[in-house]
């Protein structure tokens, strides 16, 4: 069993600190200024060019090993995340449950250096979800219906948090269903940093979609 980052001890409260406000969800407090992902309003075409400035620059760190973030253009499967990491550690699973016109919680899940403890992501993000209390009946219909497609192993991965060199990194972002990759410079700290991913429903800006439909 590989040693989990110090962040995965605030996981819990990160998550009910989300289901407060998911529709635009805060970045967790880091005890840092280091952030990854987007700011809110941010318009996604200057996030993602700023995403690539940033490993363009950690290439001239040559080997030097990295924290990054990894954004999919649609969530996807579990499985695809250790596919597609298989040379690079995987720290944290963002996992966001897709429901048209909904918004869902986003739910970290901090991983120990294993790839079954990666696949093993979705049914921790499910158990941590069915603990949660929520406010009203219409969050607690969508944290259900959230936790149950979780534990049923849907494509619900919208981000992973990956330590690695900018080679793999650049490797990482070549893929077809990866939006972005922001990288951290070389002497970011792990558990001093904010993660907010750039999920799929944002097109044009870094806000909160709508949330009028079924659950």
């Amino acid at each position: 069993m590989g040693r989990v980052l110090p962040w995965a001890a605030v996981v819990v409260l990160v998550v009910a600190v989300l289901v407060a406000g998911w529709t635009s969800p805060p970045r967790p407090a880091p005890v840092g200024s280091d952030t990854l992902g987007p700011d809110n309003g941010e318009v996604v075409a200057d996030y993602l060019a700023r995403a690539a400035d940033s490993l363009t620059e950690a290439e001239a760190d040559g080997d030097l090993e990295h924290w990054g973030l990894v954004s999919f253009t649609d969530a996807v499967g579990i499985d695809r995340v250790v596919e597609l990491t298989d040379e690079v550690r995987v720290a944290q699973v963002l996992f966001r449950v897709p429901i048209d016109r909904v918004q869902t919680p986003l739910v970290p899940v901090a991983v120990p250096e294993n790839p079954e403890a990666v696949r093993r992501a979705p049914s921790v993000a499910a158990g941590r979800l069915s603990l949660v209390e929520f406010g009203t009946e219409r969050a607690a219909r969508v944290g259900a219906v959230s936790a149950q497609r979780l534990a049923d192993g849907c494509d619900c991965v919208v981000a992973a948090v990956l330590r690695g060199t900018p080679s793999q990194f650049r490797a990482v972002a070549d893929a077809p269903d990866v939006r972005g990759v922001e990288v951290l410079p070389a002497d970011a700290i792990a558990g001093r940093f904010a993660v907010t991913p750039l999920l799929p429903t944002h097109v044009e800006t870094v806000v909160p979609g709508p949330d009028d439909g079924e659950v």
